[in-house]
């Protein structure tokens, strides 16, 4: 699995935890428990990128994923990571996009284990009736990201433009 001990992440709104596994972000925590910096040139673009998003001036993450999880929390995953900058989509919406439109439960589990939040932005689910649900860093985090991107929305890109799963082990 090649991975490396989780560097820290300290933004204006909250700490991470970031852990590289054979060249992809495998996780990101909400947590102040790493104790080390970014050391390779691949770990400070990823922390960059992640300053640069909570200040408002990214939108589109380029730095490689590779999630670990059952072949439907990717599909759920790659539905999540479709919903544009600044906009939201509820848990029946994503299980109606994935062909499994009674699965609005199962899909909120899959979105519970995203290995990582914010690149993949699970935060722009939320519950029918617009409801913001739960979020493994806070309810109250969820409402500030979501804050954050409504402040900074700028036209938003065909869903195309980019592929969550460009890593070769998460593209099966």
């Amino acid at each position: 699995m090649n991975t490396k001990e989780p560097f820290r992440i300290e933004t204006r709104i909250t700490q991470l935890a970031v852990a590289v596994r054979e060249g992809a972000v495998g996780q990101v925590q909400f947590s102040a428990g790493a104790k080390r910096l970014p050391g390779t040139s691949f770990e400070q673009r990823i922390a960059q990128e992640l300053q640069e998003y909570f200040t408002g001036r990214l939108i589109h993450f380029t730095v490689p994923v590779a999630p670990e999880g059952t072949d439907f929390e990717k599909r759920v995953w790659q539905a999540i990571g479709d919903i544009p900058y600044g906009e939201t989509a509820t848990y029946g919406e994503i299980a109606r996009v994935i062909g499994s439109p009674g699965a609005a439960r199962a899909v909120g589990l899959a979105a519970g284990r995203n290995p990582v939040p914010i690149l993949i932005p699970c935060h722009r689910v939320v519950a029918a009736g617009g409801r913001l649900g739960g979020f493994g860093g806070g309810v109250e985090l969820k409402r500030r990201l979501l804050a954050l991107e409504a402040r900074n929305r700028r036209a938003p890109a065909a869903a195309h433009e980019l592929e969550l799963f460009s890593h070769p082990t998460c593209s099966e």
